[in-house]
């Protein structure tokens, strides 16, 4: 009888170390490797499969930037600013809202692609050029409010520090002016990390494709051929921007935060605006990243394979954490500035929680603690990629309510009650705020078809490093080290 069980115990045994390591390549993306030739086959075909649905919304989208966004923009001009809600006492409405949500967003490509490779968090290899095109499309959304703002745009130059005859210079003080110079640095930077990183699948693409994409490709991609000296400079080059670019990104926020914290106003002079921008802007920028990642996922050919649960699992840790860290800041802002003592103040912060905008204050709390507190604890939810939409999208409404909530609503109550007032947007503020999300939409449906969404080099230099190596019966992952 003993002799009969133990053979059927070995196979039992052995079937069940295979399962494992089956389930092991199924879950993770760097253990279920893919020759080199079928990745980049199906990366080329989600750029050239396209669909009537997606010329659609392109057009559509494109129909709507057009109208929305420089039609109503157009009618400001000409109109003049008084069609805008903007009047005393909230000289910053809807419009400067935007552009620190929208400059909030392009964090997330920093963050997922930069801090993330110096930290060596492998699960970013395949959308780290998804996080980097939010980068640079959420800079070109929001760099279109300072000139929104300033009305009489055909003076922008004012913002610009050059030197002229008459000597005449920019007023440094302007927070315009700091915006100008934060979002053109931020802006060229990361268009280069973005670049960077591209050159090979551009190369690969070059070598799959014809006529006109033949030709651009073959531009961009520099004559690149893979040889071991591109390969090593490849590498330094964006080594050395990744740890460059890290400082630039929490100076760009933390000068949007001086352009609150240096006012006098009632509710601004805080000195821990510039961590807690910070970590709201990368809250929001990751929810994005895990929005764009289940779009992408759902109406993409083959993004199936490279976007997967560990994904999300992954993002949706980083999401609870950071959500933490703003609530931390958020409850602290709020204490010490009720304990300051300033009777201002504390009216302002009793206000936002039982004045006529009250609810904006809840939907804030809402959406960016009690939401994910609630739900990302559980690895179930993390790894159910339309929940995680879900969850995502509302903590960027509970973000953009925090901007409204620290702008429009706290300049509407200040220290003389003769001037208190309820800012109202108009219809032509939100037509460019609609407006500017189809321009967002309207480049990244243009650039899906453009580049490359997944580093196919990246991804594969991953598998190679990640192997499942068999210790007695059993197999074990193991990740070798890469320089």
């Amino acid at each position: 009888m003993a002799a009969n069980v133990k053979p059927f115990l070995g196979a039992h045994s052995s079937n069940h170390v295979e399962s494992e390591a089956e389930e092991l390549r199924k879950e993770h993306l760097m253990f279920d490797p893919m020759p080199r030739d079928e990745m980049n086959k199906m990366v080329m075909d989600s750029m050239q499969h396209t669909t009537k649905r997606y010329w659609i919304f392109v057009i559509g989208f494109g129909l709507a930037v057009a109208v929305l966004l420089f039609g109503a923009w157009g009618y400001m001009i000409a109109t003049g600013m008084g069609v805008a809600g903007i009047r005393r006492p909230v000289f910053w409405g809807v419009f400067i809202v935007n552009l620190v949500f929208w400059i909030g967003i392009s964090h997330a490509g920093t963050f997922v692609s930069a801090i993330l490779r110096v930290f060596k968090a492998e699960f970013r290899r395949p959308f780290t050029r998804a996080a980097e095109l939010m980068t640079t499309f959420g800079l070109a959304a929001g760099a279109l409010y300072p000139l929104v703002h300033l009305g009489r745009v055909w003076t922008f130059y004012w913002m610009v520090p050059y030197p002229n005859a008459r000597w005449l210079w920019p007023n440094f003080r302007s927070p315009l002016v700091w915006d100008f110079l934060a979002i053109t640095t931020y802006l060229l930077s990361s268009t280069i990390y973005l670049y960077l990183p591209l050159i090979p699948d551009l190369a690969m693409a070059r070598d799959r494709s014809s006529g006109v994409r033949h030709f651009f490709y073959r531009i961009f991609s520099l004559g690149w051929r893979g040889t071991e000296s591109e390969w090593f400079r490849l590498r330094k080059a964006i080594g050395i921007f990744a740890f460059a670019i890290i400082p630039v990104m929490f100076s760009v926020h933390t000068i949007v935060s001086w352009d609150f914290a240096v006012s006098v106003v009632a509710g601004w002079q805080s000195t821990i605006f510039g961590p807690y921008f910070i970590i709201g802007a990368i809250l929001s920028g990751v929810s994005a990243v895990v929005t764009i990642l289940y779009i992408l996922r759902s109406t993409m050919k083959n993004m199936d394979y490279f976007i997967r649960k560990e994904h999300f699992d992954a993002l949706g840790k980083l999401i609870l954490i950071f959500s933490m860290a703003w609530a931390y800041f958020f409850f602290n802002e709020y204490l010490l500035s009720w304990y300051g003592g300033q009777e201002v103040v504390r009216s302002l912060l009793t206000l936002h929680a039982t004045g006529p905008s009250a609810w904006v204050w809840y939907v804030m709390l809402i959406c960016n603690v009690a939401i994910p507190w609630l739900f990302l604890w559980s690895k179930k939810v993390r790894r159910t990629p339309w929940l995680m939409f879900i969850i995502t999208i509302f903590v960027n409404i509970g973000m953009y309510a925090e901007r409204y909530t620290i702008i429009p609503l706290t300049l509407g109550h200040q220290r003389m009650p003769f001037d208190w007032g309820i800012y109202n947007p108009t219809i032509i503020e939100a037509s460019i705020s609609v407006g500017t999300m189809c321009l967002f939409i309207f480049l990244y449906l243009l650039a899906s078809k453009a580049i490359p969404l997944v580093p196919v080099w990246e991804v594969q230099e991953g598998q190679m490093a990640h192997t499942l190596r068999k210790v007695g019966k059993t197999e074990i992952p193991s990740v070798a080290e890469l320089d």
